[in-house]
């Protein structure tokens, strides 16, 4: 599973380094703030975007969640699984699936989905 989410952060610096740089603004702190790091924890591993915590990865199943905040998993962000991570583009501020667009809710958030009952 670790190699999973390391393969996971290094995609997602990856594209969101491509994305400050098709938007013009790859500025040498906007390229340090994009860098991605992991923490690990008991239950989730946490996948941090510069100084901020962006997703957290279920560990037992592999299950990508957004966070409320720092160290909180939302459960009504799911963004598929660490098997799936070809299938998101995660270069905007919200994971965009590529293969089936999630609905946009109000004020261009996702809307909430779930993971799949297993």
């Amino acid at each position: 599973m670790k190699e999973k989410i390391i393969a996971f952060a290094k995609l997602l610096e990856t594209e969101q380094i491509q994305s400050l740089v098709k938007h013009n603004v790859d500025c040498e702190v906007n390229i340090q703030n994009a860098r991605v790091s992991i923490r690990d924890g008991k239950k989730f591993a946490s996948v941090n975007i510069g100084y901020s915590g962006r997703y957290m990865v279920e560990l037992a199943t592999g299950n990508i969640y957004g966070i409320k905040g720092y160290g909180q998993v939302h459960r009504g962000h799911f963004y598929g699984t660490v098997d799936e991570i070809n299938n998101w583009y995660w270069g905007d501020y919200y994971p965009q699936n590529k293969v089936n667009p999630i609905p946009l809710g109000r004020q261009s958030c996702p809307a909430l989905t779930f993971a799949p009952k297993i």
